[in-house]
């Protein structure tokens, strides 16, 4: 079953990449949901990320692509310099009364 974390932010793909080692792991995208006639058919695999597709930064500062924190893992590479450039430059924090809650 997919587990959730404490807290996560939606940050789109543009904002992620301006970090200079972001390097997403493409393979873990969440398929397209089909639109419109194609609704009764497969998810088509994606294969790359547009600047306004949205994507999940958890407390932990992984990155996923939809709400679940061991799910669709884009990005896991996390050192000081992207902890730094997500507090920084995306100002994530997560906020006193969720850091004090329990970890699930």
């Amino acid at each position: 079953m997919a587990e959730m974390g404490r807290y996560c932010k939606a940050y789109t793909a543009k904002d992620l990449a301006a970090f200079e080692g972001w390097q997403p792991d493409l393979q873990q995208l969440r398929p397209a949901e089909p639109q419109g006639d194609d609704a009764a058919s497969e998810p088509a695999t994606r294969e790359t990320l547009a600047d306004d597709d949205v994507l999940f930064l958890h407390e932990d500062f992984i990155v996923t692509d939809g709400i679940y924190h061991d799910e669709n893992i884009v990005f896991k590479n996390v050192d000081e310099a992207w902890k730094a450039f997500c507090t920084d430059q995306l100002a994530f924090a997560v906020p006193e009364d969720v850091a004090q809650l329990p970890v699930p």
